[in-house]
């Protein structure tokens, strides 16, 4: 029977009032063993509850509980999903795991592919180590979505990509989640010469006889980083191969909007700003169901700011009260759309000067333009000695998650120390960087 050790009582909840502790043990719930962080929200759901307990001192406690149907116990567990993390079987030629340098923090280098994670943190899976009874689960929870890493639909190609003998056999699985009508996003890790092309309108193709159960699929360039000895090679994509890929995309999004009234599958940011090419409109992105993988991230951004600055000048706020100047940093990649948000806003407060620096990415390689990749010794050494006014503007997905920590183990006051400059850390709304703008 699994056990699971009790790390927290919420204040005030029907746990304090049970009287338990943290260090104690949670052994069943309506005499059923507790899997996981799924298992024990479904037993706990119910308006009677037997929860047997194992004190710290030994003593065993059955509980009965009544309360309402949703109220929850009050109790946090040391491990959030109360059981062990799945990891990857694959060996992608993609990964970018693999393309880590050493002597970084041991976490960054565990490769996940838990589909428990796909609900609780939006991770993508490749189905390849789900069993039936994990599937099972799945419909009997009623979970989703679940997000999917597609990469082919060509059984061949897929298990070459993922360098796994089960990996083209594990996309039937997708025929269940369709069959019990479980939501699906995909995602498509496009590789030059080896899934693009001809193969990815077969994939696309494939895909869509899923719709509208799978609700979106993206399409994003492979990254590659400066540290791929022995790995398989792959070609960094051009802005031509990017017109090309925006062409078939653009081609399929009209298919699918004739057919169900989804775009269905989308580009990421970067093969716009690759190509040259504008954004497509909000409308576009059926709801932005791809945010997390920088589908229409720039476009929601440029909206919410738009929206922001236009209620402030409504409002008629005064110029003369923000003023002097402010440094923003980010990624190659987001820097020119950072300077066009930062002009409209000068031009309303002209007397703040904003100043937007783009941070080359030494570190991974010059090929990796997305700013939730730069260290905190890259920013350093290209803003160092610099003149960056008031504050420097950094933008959240910078640093590890909760903390103020960067992908090098830099501190947020470490870097104020070294730059001597007060630090804001702005998150990723529209709103957000206004008033980060203003101050």
């Amino acid at each position: 029977m699994k056990e699971h050790v009790i790390d927290r009582v919420q204040p005030g909840s029907i746990a304090e009032g049970m009287e338990l502790e943290p260090g104690d043990v949670l052994l069943s719930v309506n005499n059923h063993e507790i899997e996981d962080v799924f298992d024990y929200h479904y037993h706990t759901n119910e308006e009677y509850l037997t929860v047997s307990i194992r004190k710290k001192n030994g003593e065993e406690w059955e509980l009965e509980i009544e309360k309402e149907y949703e109220d929850d116990l009050g109790i946090e567990f040391e491990n959030g999903l109360m059981d062990d993390y799945k990891s990857c079987r694959n060996k992608c030629i993609f990964c970018f795991i693999d393309q880590m340098p050493p002597g970084m923090r041991e976490t960054l280098y565990f490769k996940d592919d838990d589909s428990r994670l796909s609900f609780l943190q939006g991770n993508y899976v490749t189905l390849t180590n789900m069993k039936e009874h994990d599937l099972e689960r799945i419909v009997k929870y009623r979970l989703g979505p679940i997000n999917v890493s597609v990469q082919s639909t060509n059984p061949q190609l897929r298990c070459k990509m993922l360098n796994n003998r089960f990996a083209g056999e594990a996309l039937q699985k997708m025929d269940f989640l369709y069959e019990n009508g479980i939501p699906m996003n995909g995602q498509i890790v496009l590789c030059k010469g080896i899934n693009d092309g001809e193969e990815l309108r077969r994939t696309i193709t494939d895909l869509m006889k899923y719709m509208p159960v799978l609700e979106s699929v993206s399409v994003v360039p492979v990254g590659l980083s400066r540290y791929r000895d022995d790995l398989y090679h792959l070609e960094p994509f051009t802005g031509e191969d990017a017109g090309e890929v925006l062409a078939m995309i653009h081609h399929y999004q009209k298919i699918c909007m004739e057919k169900c009234g989804l775009h269905f599958v989308h580009a990421s940011d970067e093969w716009y700003l690759l190509a040259g090419q504008e954004l497509p409109p909000e409308e576009n992105y059926d709801g932005y169901l791809q945010l997390e993988n920088g589908v229409g991230m720039l476009r929601l951004l440029r909206s919410e700011f738009a929206e922001e600055l236009e209620h402030i000048r409504r409002k008629e706020t005064g110029a003369a009260c923000v003023s002097g100047k402010i440094t923003a940093a980010t990624g190659i990649l987001a820097a020119p759309a950072l300077q066009e948000l930062a002009e409209d806003f000068m031009e309303l407060f002209p007397e703040r000067e904003i100043q937007v620096i783009p941070v080359v990415n030494h570190f991974f390689g010059e090929q990796i333009t997305v700013s939730g990749l730069l260290t905190g010794q890259d920013i350093i050494a290209q803003l160092e000695g610099r003149e960056l006014g008031e504050r420097l503007l950094l933008p959240c997905n910078l640093l590890r998650s909760g903390e103020d920590v960067f992908l090098d183990d830099i501190t947020v006051a470490q870097m104020e120390n070294a730059l001597q400059v007060e630090i804001d850390i702005v998150k990723s709304s529209g709103q957000d960087l206004v008033r980060a703008f203003m101050g």
